[in-house]
């Protein structure tokens, strides 16, 4: 069955779905902010599951199309790397909470320096919006600066944090948007006739 594309006329037709479905990101976006250390080690291995997951399909499909396959090696090396690296998140989960907060401090380091070189080219050609591109690349290296300042001891709570926020931001998002489809029911019924 193909996904249901997420329309106006979808989500008005399914609000109450979409409504009771964004209540619920909102409710365990919230105990991920009360409980980011328990949020951070769930985050941790369920990366850890999916890590696995991939790798064990990766040595799957590697094997079944065979060893003349072209890239059989790569991929095959690939998939166990994955393997790999979620029983070593599963086994270690400390150690893989560690290695999640060092890359997203890299993410967000990355994304800041990106996000102010693009500001500044902005600046001339989009000059109503680099001030906001340029706010948001020094809020990712704010951020990324306090979770080095504070390693390795935000390892322990700054995913389950960051999941947190973003679970409770997609909620309001989805209520939002249910909320207000709801009176588009005659405008987006199609004519007949």
């Amino acid at each position: 069955m193909p996904a249901m594309p997420m329309n106006a006329e979808n989500i008005r037709k399914y609000r109450t779905w979409f409504m009771i479905y964004g209540a619920v990101l909102v409710v365990l976006g919230l105990l991920a902010v009360a409980l980011p250390n328990i949020a951070t080690l769930a985050t941790s291995l369920m990366v850890g599951w999916l890590l696995l997951f991939a790798g064990v399909f990766g040595l799957i499909a590697a094997f079944s199309a065979g060893q003349s396959s072209a890239g059989f090696w790569w991929n095959l090396f690939i998939a166990v790397i994955y393997v790999l690296a979620g029983l070593a998140i599963l086994f270690r989960p400390v150690a893989g909470m560690l290695t999640l907060t060092i890359l997203l401090a890299a993410y967000l380091l990355a994304g800041g320096i990106g996000k102010l070189i693009l500001a500044f080219g902005y600046r001339r050609d989009i000059p109503k919006a680099w001030g906001w591109v340029l706010f948001s690349g020094v809020v990712d290296l704010v951020l990324a600066g306090l979770i080095l300042m504070g390693f390795p001891e935000t390892s322990l709570w700054v995913i389950g944090l960051m999941v947190g926020i973003n679970l409770v931001f997609m909620g309001v998002s989805l209520m939002v948007a249910a909320y207000h489809c709801r009176d588009l029911g005659s405008s987006l019924t199609p004519a007949t006739g």
